[in-house]
């Protein structure tokens, strides 16, 4: 289980994997300049097991290249990512519906 950690924000809990690709899309986007906000509520692999929802496991941060931004990991990462996820999150990440959260990956 890996972690988000921006600012003074509480860390946020994600699976290594989904962390991996997330991170590769939010640092594309701040290259680039942008802002964005980064959105949770009891997905699967964001603060742990939420089969059943959890008090507490949803929120939204503000990122900008103003902001100090850390991902942790447990694990070294193995193999590639997957092209089609990172694909489906950067589209995500740019739509104007303002909702940037860990997608489920594509099969």
């Amino acid at each position: 289980m890996g972690q988000l950690l921006y600012g003074a924000a509480p860390a946020i809990q994600i699976e290594d994997w989904g962390l991996q690709h997330l991170q590769a899309v939010m640092l594309t986007k701040l290259r680039r300049d942008e802002s964005f906000s980064f959105s949770w509520d009891n997905e699967p692999d964001v603060d742990g097991d939420a089969t059943e929802p959890v008090r507490g496991h949803h929120g939204t941060v503000w990122i900008s290249k103003s902001t100090p931004l850390y991902f942790s990991y447990d694990a070294p990462r193995h193999g590639p990512l997957n092209k089609r996820w990172l694909a489906a999150l950067a589209v995500a990440a740019g739509s104007s519906s303002g909702t940037f959260r860990l997608l489920p990956e594509p099969m």
